[in-house]
């Protein structure tokens, strides 16, 4: 070790056991407020038109229809397709329930958002619910 390395090494003081734990208090926080947008982002509703059983099947047909004949690049691209509804079409019908992630959500959004000087609009710009904010604690004017 260098003269600088040591001095450097010996400056600095450890921790404290509150500072330690603050920073474990903001990463549960983050932890947190993460899987909430993450599960609202993976349940959003899509735009278009929405699938039903009915339309996948008939996709799906439509796929071993054309994979008797097809060459081995549209083979390759049909059973892509095939293997893509079929897990479309096992996961249409299914509700996700977030309502646990949404409790967490709501005990730390209002001290995580005003440590990152995170505003209202910007929480419902991510599609956070004007309701689920409320219940944070997290109003416009703040």
């Amino acid at each position: 070790m260098t003269a600088v390395e040591n001095e450097t090494s010996e400056s600095r003081t450890p921790m404290s056991q509150e500072h330690k734990e603050a920073l474990a208090a903001g990463r549960d926080q983050s932890r947190a407020v993460k899987r909430y947008l993450e599960a609202l982002d993976a349940n959003r509703p899509r735009r278009g038109r929405k699938k039903t059983k009915e339309s996948i099947q008939k996709q799906l047909d439509g796929i071993e229809a054309k994979l008797t004949n097809a060459d081995p690049l549209t083979r390759l691209n049909l059973l892509q397709e095939r293997m893509d509804l079929q897990a479309e079409l096992n996961s249409t019908g299914e509700t996700v329930d977030i309502s646990d992630l949404e409790e967490e959500f709501v005990k730390v959004a209002r001290s995580y958002g005003d440590r990152k000087k995170i505003s209202y609009a910007v929480w419902r710009e991510v599609g956070v619910d004007s309701a689920v904010l409320k219940r944070a604690g997290i109003t416009r004017g703040a």
